[in-house]
């Protein structure tokens, strides 16, 4: 991509990132579309780790979505394999191949199977991966792994990020400390199911790969299933947790259960967090945004229109102009196709509520509306008037930046 792209406006710095008992990472140059920076990384885990995984639910999935999902199967995992700027996404065999060579690469360094290798890959759809490239880096990359080599993998799966994520948090398993770590990377292409997103996160805990999977599943749901950048979703999503096992506690049954709760409590904050740094990283944007939807027939009903708000052009490129529009709010509860009656439909924008009742609020001024559209930080809130129903997404606006950096991606 021609130029640097500055950075977001809306960016927070990565907070130091412990070592996992059990994981070794690192980045590399590997060359495979970008110069003078790290573009591929690994990262090694002790045996009988455990694993799940949650994917894209696009149609036209890249090849690593589909090794790692038929890898997830085992419930075990020894490595993972990231490269940026190449998704080997629509690639045919090729990219079947490319897949199995990195993986086949990986296993013989780690002594472990192809299958508990995993892959993931981001960046340009439809050119062939350069894999022998990748794989030749593989060896001298794998001697340099360290336990404290977070921030390096976080910025190593970058694509049109404008700045590294990660996020950190501790619970506890029947009064044993444990760990969890994780990185992520994106920028644009995002919208659930779940976004140009790539994200990875290791704990030290031991849990069952079945009882991991369930709380994962649930923890996207209420996270990066909230979140949208541009409405299109990327081919190569792919959040992907290890668990080590090296911390000793109390035994987790294979089902999970209330001995997680903890554990399920602070695996939620790390994915929220993270959910919200990448849409601080929105390519372009200038603001971000949480809209909150009251008031709905149910919690999906409210969910589903909190989306449509946020996936609105209008709307974003009204919050992008600074204009306290509520029209387009109104237009987008009334296009996405959920219950809505415009005679009781309610607005607030910064607390300041415009319209109540399907009309504007009787001596309403738009002064304290306009000088919250000047920040950085937006609130939207929207009441339905027809039951209990609560949801809420978070988006940033659309600027011309977002043109910019993708109308230059390939050049």
């Amino acid at each position: 991509m021609a130029g640097k792209i500055p950075l977001s406006p809306l960016a927070i710095e990565m907070p130091a990132l412990p070592p996992i008992a059990g994981v070794t990472l690192g980045s590399a140059e590997a060359g495979i579309r970008y110069k003078g920076r790290t573009d591929l990384t690994l990262m090694e885990f002790a045996p009988g780790t455990t694993v799940a995984g949650v994917f894209t639910r696009n149609k036209c999935p890249g090849a690593p979505i589909d090794w790692c999902r038929s890898s997830l199967k085992g419930g075990k995992a020894r490595a993972m394999v990231i490269n940026a700027g190449n998704a080997n996404v629509f690639t045919g065999q090729a990219g079947r191949d490319a897949v199995a060579a990195t993986a086949q690469a990986a296993a013989e360094l780690l002594g472990c199977k192809p299958k508990e290798v995993f892959v993931a890959s981001t960046g340009v759809i439809g050119e062939v991966l350069p894999h022998e490239k990748l794989t030749k880096a593989l060896p001298g990359l794998h001697k340099k792994l360290e336990a404290d080599g977070w921030a390096d993998a976080a910025r190593g799966i970058m694509t049109t990020d404008t700045f590294p994520k990660g996020c950190t948090r501790t619970a506890e398993i029947n009064g044993t400390t444990v760990t969890i770590t994780g990185i992520a990377k994106g920028s644009g292409m995002v919208a659930p199911d779940m976004a140009t997103m790539l994200c990875f996160i290791a704990t030290d805990a031991k849990i069952p790969a079945a009882a991991l999977q369930a709380i994962l599943k649930k923890g996207v749901d209420a996270s990066f299933n909230r979140t949208t950048v541009d409405s299109d979703t990327s081919t190569s999503d792919t959040v992907l947790v290890f668990a080590t096992g090296q911390v000793k506690h109390s035994r987790v049954p294979a089902e999970g259960g209330p001995i997680l709760k903890d554990f399920t409590r602070a695996l939620n904050e790390l994915l929220l967090d993270l959910a919200l740094q990448v849409v601080r990283d929105g390519e372009g944007a200038q603001k971000f945004v949480r809209i909150d939807v009251t008031g709905a027939t149910t919690n999906r009903s409210a969910q589903k229109i909190a989306m449509a708000i946020a996936n609105s052009p209008l709307v974003k490129t009204a919050i992008a102009g600074e204009d306290a529009n509520w029209g387009r709010i109104v237009m987008a509860v009334g296009k996405s196709g959920e219950p809505a009656e415009r005679d009781l439909l309610s607005i607030a924008v910064g607390g300041t509520w415009m319209a109540r009742n399907g009309g504007v609020v009787p001596g309403y001024d738009e002064t304290p509306v306009v000088a919250h559209m000047k920040g950085r930080e937006i609130e939207i809130t929207v009441d339905i008037g027809l039951g209990k129903g609560k949801g809420r997404a978070w988006t940033c606006d659309l600027t011309h930046g977002y043109i910019d950096i993708n109308g230059s991606y390939r050049s």
